[in-house]
């Protein structure tokens, strides 16, 4: 009886300076890494407003003396921006519906349905991620020839139309969902495919999502498959354009930090707008 009197009721809290130390230190550690993301994208900004001597300069100058607008109308007049773009925007948005598409189906066959060789089809797969794209670039270039999709939309689109990654991503997402739905629903007539559609892919949403920013980002930035393919300028995407910038003698360097600026601005915006059901969704992957 004396011990239980004299034990405390509650157990000891923490004290409220340490607290405060261990906050402001995560906040410093927080601030600096965002400076140190964020300086890049500034330098970037002030490269855009310089002249191509500034730039050049050595050591180079932190601030234009006089900030040098009309660099941003001259890419216009230097590369055909809008056409481009437009090229860029129709890739992207192609790949990303087939993406979305094909890895949902295949990610939800290896999670959920079972099959003799389920196993070693996901370990071929897999396999394919471990191999460096650059390894197998002849012989797409080889098929992409021999279709004759050279110059074409349809030969950069075609690569990108399916990756081991994507089908990856959605079987760890579909892994995660209740077994107890797909009994019920079966339970209640749905054949496979309505489960598939009418249960499962409303519930993957977050999964698709972050499969299809992540696709915009591969597909928006991607420079050596459209260059290896591709000699004309009317079919070549954004990337390929601000590449071509840079010239054999003399670069344009405040030009193409100011296409780079505009050409990153969609795939910014987008991100910020998704940017919560994208980090549910890899989140929800990366538990399971």
């Amino acid at each position: 009886m004396t011990d239980l009197a004299t034990k405390p009721s509650h157990p000891p809290t923490r004290r409220p300076g340490r607290r405060s130390y261990g906050t402001a230190l995560t906040h410093t550690v927080l601030l600096v890494g965002g400076v140190v993301m964020v300086m890049p994208l500034l330098y970037q900004l002030m490269m855009s407003l310089s002249s191509n001597a500034e730039v050049q300069s050595v050591p180079p100058s932190l601030w234009p003396e006089r900030l040098q607008w009309h660099n941003y109308a001259d890419v216009f007049s230097t590369i055909n921006f809008g056409h481009q773009l437009y090229i860029s925007i129709l890739i992207t948005v192609i790949r990303v519906i087939a993406q979305v598409l094909l890895a949902s189906l295949s990610g939800y066959a290896f999670a959920r349905m079972r099959f003799r060789g389920n196993g070693v089809l996901l370990a071929i797969v897999l396999s394919v991620m471990m191999i460096p794209p650059q390894i197998y670039l002849i012989s797409q270039y080889q098929l992409i020839h021999q279709l004759g999709w050279l110059n074409t939309v349809m030969g950069i689109v075609t690569p990108g139309l399916a990756t081991a990654f994507g089908t990856f991503l959605m079987r760890q997402f579909f892994l995660g969902l209740p077994d107890e739905l797909e009994e019920a629903a079966r339970l209640d007539g749905a054949n496979p495919f309505q489960i598939f559609s009418r249960i499962m892919m409303p519930l993957a949403r977050n999964g698709m999502f972050a499969l299809g920013i992540m696709t915009t980002m591969w597909s928006w930035n991607e420079l050596l498959w459209p260059l290896v393919i591709t000699t004309d300028d009317t079919v070549r995407p954004l990337s390929v354009g601000i590449a071509n910038l840079q010239g054999q003698y003399e670069s344009e360097y405040p030009l193409m930090m100011a296409a780079s600026l505009m050409a990153i601005a969609p795939i910014l915006i987008l991100f910020i707008v998704f940017q919560k059901r994208v980090i549910a969704g890899v989140a929800r992957t990366g538990i399971k």
